[in-house]
């Protein structure tokens, strides 16, 4: 009985010592990102013009030892960048220098920074009739014309995207979509109601939102419900984000901040090309971030 006591005490021994073995390692597996290297590519930048051809737009490209995602911030924005790349609209006119952070982010969280200096050349000014149209006297609230023919579609990336598919009206009834507003402000606050049926959205600010299946994950809403290739219905709150206008090439495109979206979440650079605009409707477009297709959408003012 006395050996057998003692087996059992150094059994116990040698378990506890492995055990702490194993967590030794996991912890051990912890690594902070490093080495991170940032590359910049000003939109039409040459010899004649090194801070960009006047459109403000600029890409950007991290990489770094070690690291799962990455995160940007720029003019006080947060973006968003797991694979590493992501543009930027500097909107402030003239030359301007501006402070780019980056933020990889490695197991366990634990994260590495790295900021630059980046000088850039915009001189964009959008048209008043295009202000004029998105805020009004400032502010104004949008949603999906739900009961137009094509208000949301699907093509190739690049191309026509409704050629692939162009919804019927009201087909999409239910899903999360035809009951959100966006709001869009003229000090360039972005705000996306996604119950916009509610008749208290300060007491209740949760509604449900439609999506891409995979691409809607970096939501990180709950709930929701697979339908085909879509996710309908994910449960996710109001937010506020910001908004700015550009136009690379001459195409008039709003940019949203963060992980602001406007119809379909399809992740992407948060960008949306205007095809077509009235006074109170615009024709919109955006690709996704598989760059697989492009996805339009027709928003009406009410």
């Amino acid at each position: 009985m006395k050996h057998l006591k003692y087996l059992i005490i150094f059994s116990f021994v040698l378990g506890s010592f492995y055990t702490c073995q194993d967590e030794d390692q996991e912890i051990g597996n912890l690594i902070a990102p490093s080495n991170i290297q940032i590359e910049v590519d000003k939109v039409g930048a040459d010899v004649n013009n090194p801070n960009g051809d006047g459109s403000g737009t600029v890409n950007f490209t991290a990489t770094a030892d070690n690291a799962i995602t990455f995160h940007y911030v720029i003019q006080n924005q947060t973006k968003l960048a797991v694979g590493g790349s992501v543009s930027h609209d500097f909107t402030l006119l003239g030359e301007n220098s501006y402070t780019v952070t980056v933020i990889a982010y490695g197991t366990g969280g634990l994260s590495t920074s790295k900021s630059i200096l980046v000088d850039v050349l915009s001189l964009y000014e959008p048209p008043e009739d295009l202000l004029e149209m998105l805020y009004g006297s400032g502010s104004r609230v949008w949603r999906i014309k739900s009961d137009a023919p094509g208000h949301f579609g699907l093509g190739p990336a690049g191309g026509d995207p409704f050629s692939f598919f162009a919804a019927p009206p009201e087909s999409k009834a239910g899903v999360g979509m035809y009951d959100d507003r966006y709001i869009f402000n003229e000090d360039g606050t972005f705000t996306h109601i996604t119950d916009g049926t509610n008749d208290d959205p300060v007491e209740d600010t949760s509604g449900t939102v439609f999506g891409r299946e995979v691409l809607i994950d970096e939501l990180g809403g709950t709930g929701g419900e697979a339908d085909g290739a879509d996710i309908i219905n994910l449960e996710y709150s109001d937010y506020a984000e910001q908004w700015s206008l550009s136009a690379p090439g001459g195409v008039e495109t709003i940019s949203l901040s963060g992980l602001a979206f406007m119809g379909y979440y399809i992740g992407g650079d948060h960008k949306y090309i205007i095809l077509d605009r009235s006074a109170n409707q615009m024709t919109i477009k955006s690709t996704d971030g598989n760059g697989e297709f492009d996805w339009g959408f027709i928003l009406t003012a009410e």
